[in-house]
């Protein structure tokens, strides 16, 4: 499972709006939300350079000190500058120890198909259900030996111990094919040898 815990320091803020958040950013703090379990969502800044290290880690599990409150958070949702690519809010959903949650898994292919065929990957992620401690870094797909023809559905990957699969299990993940064969230089090579 994933080392994926983090530490910050919250500060609750009061004023809202684009002057209080372009203030924020200016002071080197990024403005955010907690929200969830029913309770009101709570206003807070972080420190911009440790959250922006933190949140290049996907489905980052962050304990809050906010004014000696601890609160586990999960990175829900994060809004970017779209030209200069700095993070304008974030947004956290509240987390309880043995709570699942569902989440975004990158999946990594590994193995060798079969020679002389093509391996097109369709889906790069997974949603799963899993316990909010315990998120995989990401699912691995093996496609060892697979054949042109063989497909690997959701259904078929190997989950983590204690997670769930969230998506369909119809979507395709891994479809392989007769690789594309260049004849031209065979073609080439018999014209040369009839001339």
């Amino acid at each position: 499972m994933a080392d994926n815990s983090y530490k910050l320091e919250a500060e609750l803020r009061t004023s809202f709006g684009k002057g209080a958040a372009r203030k924020l950013r200016v002071l080197g703090k990024i403005p955010a939300v907690i929200y969830g379990h029913g309770s009101e969502p709570k206003h807070v800044s972080l420190p911009a350079h440790a959250t922006g290290l933190i949140v290049r880690q996907s489905n980052a599990l962050i304990t809050l000190d906010i004014e000696g409150n601890e609160e586990l958070v999960l990175v829900r949702d994060i809004q970017k500058d779209p030209v200069l690519r700095i993070i304008e809010h974030i947004d956290l959903a509240v987390i309880k120890k043995g709570e699942k949650v569902e989440v975004e898994v990158p999946i990594h292919v590994e193995g060798q198909a079969a020679p002389s065929t093509f391996v097109s990957v369709d889906t790069n992620t997974l949603r799963l259900l899993v316990s909010a401690i315990d998120i995989p870094n990401n699912v691995v797909v093996s496609i060892e030996g697979l054949g042109e023809g063989q497909h690997v559905f959701a259904k078929d990957v190997v989950l983590p111990a204690g997670a769930e699969l969230a998506d369909e299990g119809d979507i395709l993940i891994i479809n392989v094919s007769a690789a594309a064969v260049n004849e031209e230089p065979a073609e080439a090579a018999a014209e040369a040898a009839a001339e």
